[in-house]
């Protein structure tokens, strides 16, 4: 069935949605402090804060902010939904507006029940704990995974559940040998913990928003169903892999057990992640959730944005793929070549590249990105702010989303061929 196909027969319209993405106007000298040099190794992107600039620069300045989907903000639409929502006792069961977002997603990804969550890491912590149900079971995840790299060892600190990692491939995926090699087998055998659950990652976040193979997760699911494995999917981003894929979730999820979907990255929500999987397991998760501090009362308000997000926001991630190969594409045009990408992995709306010129870092491009240079404003017509991360291995990081139309896209080009241009003639005089 196709992604189109899905989405009449499913995604019904609530509301018109009218996204108005606000523009705020960022100090060129702190958001360049927001982008130091990479200290370590261990570290994939600084989260350093921006904030508003200060009067004698540019008189005006257009803020292109690529940091994150995280960013995004609802629109008027939804915060009529959300200030008209039904509400009641979540904890008790009683929002209606909870009740039927939970009932949507479940029937969306063809899951037994679901789970309105705070957050997307409370989301996974409650997955590993509800599959993990004593101290000292252990996961397998992969080493580049968001819960094993971002979410602070919860599962370690909060449900002491041990984890061992595979390598992530470049596509997210892993190796299923190696993969193979790290369940424990023996159980009760006093020496080693007992394996109960692996992770997938779907789209991948640090490998560049790259989209699992089905292929892929069929074989993981049959590894794990020969030796009773469950399989958990942080599919924070699942629904930009099937928009990218041109079908619908449930295709996509039919290979695992239970799956986090966040709605407030390229969905817009302002808050919340559904966890969903089989009837037992959800009922575990509700106590879980408690137990975490996530239990949330009239929460309808926010519950009226999620089905927004599941209803009207899931065909416009398309456009957002497609920006951010407008701006892959542009990096490759750049002359001289400072830039370099590889087409074939710039799947959604996530972007990798890699900086070839020696004599600029990650760090420095993007400080240079986030100011507004001198004589800018008469080269380009206003003054541009460009805030993206530098991330592992030279490379630099930058995300799409609702906020950023086609307009602000080449805004960004428009910025970087300033920026790559201005470095060689420096560099030039330099020599």
């Amino acid at each position: 069935m196709s992604l189109k196909t899905f989405s009449c027969r499913v995604l019904c319209k609530l509301l018109n949605h009218e996204v108005v993405a606000s523009k705020k106007t960022l100090s060129a000298r702190d958001a360049a402090a927001g982008f130091p040099g990479r200290s370590s190794a261990r570290g994939y992107y600084n989260s350093g804060k921006v904030s508003q600039p200060r009067p004698g620069k540019a008189a005006h300045v257009r803020v292109v902010d690529l940091r994150s989907d995280t960013v995004t903000k609802p629109g008027p639409a939804m915060r009529q939904a959300m200030a008209a929502a039904e509400v009641g006792d979540d904890v008790m069961g009683e929002d209606p507006s909870v009740n039927e977002l939970q009932e949507i997603a479940a029937e969306m990804f063809q899951m037994e029940a679901a789970l309105f969550v705070p957050t997307g890491t409370m989301s996974n912590l409650i997955a590993v704990m509800v599959h993990c149900r004593e101290r000292g079971d252990e996961m397998i995840v992969g080493d580049l995974s968001h819960l094993h790299i971002y979410e602070q060892g919860g599962s370690a600190q909060l449900a002491g559940v041990h984890a061992t990692t595979v390598d992530n491939l470049p596509d997210g995926s892993f190796d299923l040998e190696q993969l193979e090699s790290k369940i424990r087998h023996g159980y009760p055998d006093p020496h080693y913990p007992r394996s109960r659950l692996i992770c997938v990652e779907n789209t991948h976040n640090i490998q560049g928003g790259r989209v699992l193979p089905l292929t892929f997760l069929q074989e993981v699911r049959a590894l794990a169903d020969r030796y009773g494995l469950s399989v958990h999917m942080d599919g924070a981003r699942v629904m930009n892999a099937a928009v990218a894929m041109g079908l619908p979730p449930s295709t996509i999820l039919q290979h695992t057990h239970t799956v986090s979907v966040c709605l407030s990255k390229g969905l817009g929500s302002p808050v919340g992640t559904i966890l969903a999987g089989p009837k037992d397991f959800i009922t575990r998760a509700v106590r879980c959730r408690k137990a975490l501090g996530g239990g949330m009362r009239q929460a309808g308000i926010l519950a009226a944005a999620g089905k927004l997000s599941l209803l009207e926001m899931v065909g416009r991630l398309e456009e957002d793929h497609h920006n951010a190969k407008t701006f892959a594409q542009a990096l490759l045009e750049c002359d001289p070549a400072v830039f370099a990408v590889d087409m074939a992995t710039v799947e959604t709306n996530i972007l990798r590249f890699r900086i070839q010129e020696p004599t600029l870092s990650p760090s420095e491009f993007c400080a240079r990105m986030a100011e507004v240079g001198e004589g800018e404003e008469a080269a380009l017509g206003q003054g541009i702010q460009v805030l993206m991360y530098p991330h592992f291995s030279n490379t630099v990081r930058a995300v799409w989303h609702l906020g950023i139309s086609p307009e602000d896209t080449q805004l960004a080009i428009q910025k970087m061929q300033l920026v790559a241009s201005q470095h060689i003639k420096e560099k030039v005089r330099a020599q």
